[in-house]
C-alpha cells in the first residue's frame, strides 16, 4: 500500500483528488492539509512514501516545502501539482530533484499512476512542463539579489529594503541596478514583472 499525504489549499480540489485517490488499488490517503507549514510534522507524523504538493501553498511554496522533505525526511517522495507551468519554477524543481510534476488538469488515472511511479523510484514530469523547462533560460540573479528583488517587489522603498536586508540603501541602489541590467529590463518595476514571470521570486 503506498501512504500519501495531500497538500492542496483549495477544499474542494483537495477532496476530490482525496475522493479519487481512495478509490484507486493499492492507495492510501493518510492525510491532508491546506498549508505548507503542517506539511513536514504531518509527514513526520504519518510517514507516507509519497507527499503531493500544490507547488502554490498559501504560506509556503510547493518548493520550500520540498526542500525542508528532503532534509528531514529523505525516503519520501515528492510529487508537484500546478495549474501553470511556469518555466522557472519548473526549472527550479527539476534543478531541485523532485520526483514528479503534473499539471492539475491531467485526468484523474494519470495522477495515480505517476504517484505509483514515483513511488517505485521513477521521476515523472508532463511532457509540457519538460519542454517550458528546456526553453527557460536559468536564473541570473545571485541568491541575495533575488532576495532584495523579492523585497522590492512588496512595494517597499530603497530605505525599507535596506533596513530588511541590513544593507546601506547605496549598496541596494547598486544591486537593483545589477538586477535592472542583468533582466533586460527598463525599471525595478520592470524586472520584478520579468523575474515573476519566469518563475523566479518565490
Amino acid at each position: 500500500m503506498i501512504r500519501v499525504l495531500l497538500a492542496e489549499d483549495e477544499h474542494l480540489i483537495r477532496g476530490a483528488l482525496t475522493a479519487l485517490l481512495s478509490k484507486e488499488v493499492g492507495i492510501d490517503v493518510v492525510a491532508d492539509t491546506g498549508t505548507g507549514r503542517s506539511v513536514l510534522s504531518l509527514s513526520l507524523q504519518h510517514r507516507p512514501d509519497v507527499v503531493v504538493l500544490d507547488v502554490m501553498l498559501p504560506d509556503m511554496t510547493g518548493l520550500e516545502v520540498a526542500e525542508q522533505l528532503q532534509e528531514h525526511l529523505p525516503s519520501c517522495r515528492i510529487l508537484l501539482l500546478t495549474s501553470l507551468g511556469i518555466p522557472g519554477t519548473v526549472r527550479q524543481a527539476l534543478e531541485q530533484q523532485v520526483d514528479g510534476y503534473l499539471l492539475k488538469d491531467a485526468p484523474p488515472a494519470a495522477l495515480a499512476d505517476a504517484i505509483r511511479k514515483v513511488a517505485g523510484g521513477q521521476r515523472v514530469i508532463a511532457p509540457g512542463l519538460m519542454l517550458a523547462a528546456w526553453e527557460s533560460r536559468a536564473n541570473p540573479l545571485t541568491p541575495r539579489e533575488t532576495e532584495i528583488l523579492r523585497w522590492a517587489s512588496e512595494g517597499g522603498s530603497v530605505r525599507d529594503v535596506a533596513d530588511a536586508a541590513r544593507l546601506s540603501p547605496g549598496t541596494v541602489r547598486n544591486h537593483l541596478s545589477s538586477i535592472v541590467t542583468k533582466l533586460g529590463a527598463r525599471s525595478r518595476l520592470d524586472a520584478v514583472r520579468i523575474a515573476q514571470d519566469a518563475g523566479w521570486l518565490p
